[in-house]
């Protein structure tokens, strides 16, 4: 299971150009020059098919290789003026969508579990308002950490019918982690995992990062073997996306060398220990490939709660303005605590066909379910196979084939994910990224 001997063309020259896990990225978005009213971009759009999803941007630290929408330590009171927010927000968009059903649902960060159970309580209430759905009647994921993970957490998200917590691990070894700024203690990570398997939800995903400084074969390895102890349901492995000064390095090679290395170790480790792949990072045990709802996310919209979420229709994706830097997150919040109204929308993209054609493409491509052509005809009106002529050049490479009437990348193109999903923006989408001025 190795990359293939062909040279590889400019384009997928760079195996980890950007992650794709939505399209467009909030860096594309821009003022609308009109606000766009909320009954209006939802007028005729399918709502009984929902993903609700509930942003909660604090945290206890801000880790060193962080890029989300988090401030850390906020004060107890701009706590409490953000659940107040939430829930005028969530009452506006019950107003907006009152047929609204999710049959998903999903609370992010931040650390989410940063809360007190009752503030938690209040958070769910919201959600729940807003989409129409709770916990034990949709498929629910809650995000968490070592440090958060505490019995009266766990126990509370159980006990409302959460099915999955995700954990931030990074690496069982402690000088890893501490090497890109995250003051985690050995303790912590372990307490952590029981109280999960103890008492938290039944669905256990655990992240872990590839290419960080100090980190070897053999480290990496011990990190899989470890959390294996915990037999997590899930599995996610990230590359670290910034540029450290790594102890993995072998003379004469890159460090996209040492990470393509490291995510070939935990490919085969995982699919040894009875895990299947379902992308370029997720690993599941059988039987949790999560196609368990009736949600489909090319084609169904997202309603999302929180000033850090963004929210789809089938035409328009909007949310409020991005930053990762600390002035700029506190800004964006202390913005959203303020506003009283939430029912028109200031800040998205607007997706002609061919955007809604290539998002398509990129929500199924870069997963093992892979690409069916006709779908994306019947819901665009375009053919990707003869609009995006590179699909036929990954065939020619080996990095796509085609098995009943779907193109499905090879093991060689899933390693390329990260390239491949950048290769296939649109122009337009390239230009606004790079013209985005990050606050």
């Amino acid at each position: 299971m190795t990359a293939p001997t062909t040279t590889l063309p400019t384009w997928l020259a760079d195996p980890y150009r950007s992650y794709t896990y939505g399209y467009p990225h909030k860096t594309a978005y821009r003022h609308f020059a009109e606000p766009k009213p909320l009954a209006d971009l939802w007028a005729g759009e399918p709502t009984t098919n929902l993903f609700g999803y509930l942003h909660l941007p604090f945290c206890e630290m801000r880790c060193g290789f962080c890029n989300l929408f988090t401030t850390a330590n906020p004060a107890d009171d701009l706590v409490e003026q953000y659940l107040g927010a939430l829930q005028r927000e969530a009452e506006t968009l019950r107003t907006v969508l009152p047929g609204a059903r999710a049959v998903r649902l999903a609370v992010g960060g931040g650390t989410p579990t940063y809360l007190t159970v009752p503030q938690l309580e209040r958070a769910f209430a919201a959600l729940a308002t807003a989409v129409g759905a709770t916990p034990d009647e949709a498929v629910t994921s809650v995000e968490t950490s070592p440090a958060t993970a505490t019995g009266d957490r766990m126990a509370y998200l159980r006990g409302i019918g959460v099915e999955r917590v995700s954990i931030g691990v990074q690496s069982m070894v402690i000088d890893e982690v501490h090497g890109v700024g995250r003051p985690q203690q050995q303790r912590q990570v372990l307490d952590a995992l029981d109280t999960i398997r103890e008492v938290g939800p039944p669905r256990l995903n655990v992240d872990l990062m590839y290419g960080l400084a100090g980190q070897d074969a053999a480290s990496w390895l011990e990190s899989l073997r470890r959390v294996g102890r915990w037999a997590p349901d899930e599995v996610f492995i990230y590359p670290l996306y910034v540029r450290p000064l790594t102890g993995i390095g072998r003379r004469g090679r890159s460090w996209d060398d040492e990470r393509r290395e490291l995510y070939r170790i935990a490919r085969d480790y995982l699919i040894d220990a009875g895990y299947e792949q379902s992308s370029m990072r997720r690993f599941h045990l059988p039987g949790q490939a999560g196609a368990d709802d009736e949600y489909t996310c090319q084609r169904d919209g997202m309603v999302g709660l929180g000033c850090g979420a963004r929210s789809y229709t089938s035409a328009v994706h909007y949310s409020r303005e991005f930053a990762v830097g600390r002035t700029g997150v506190k800004e964006i919040i202390a913005d959203y605590v303020a506003t009283e109204r939430f029912d028109v929308a200031t800040h998205g993209f607007v997706l002609s066909a061919e955007e809604r054609m290539r998002r398509w493409v990129l929500q199924s491509l870069l997963h093992t379910d892979g690409l069916d052509p006709a779908q994306v005809r019947a819901h665009t009106g375009l053919n990707p196979v003869t609009e995006l002529p590179r699909l036929a050049e990954l065939v020619d490479l080996g990095l796509a084939e085609w098995s009943a009437q779907r193109l499905r990348l090879t093991a060689a193109g899933m390693e390329l994910s990260d390239a491949i999903g950048p290769a296939l923006y649109s122009g337009r989408v390239h230009e606004l990224s790079a013209g985005h001025e990050l606050r």
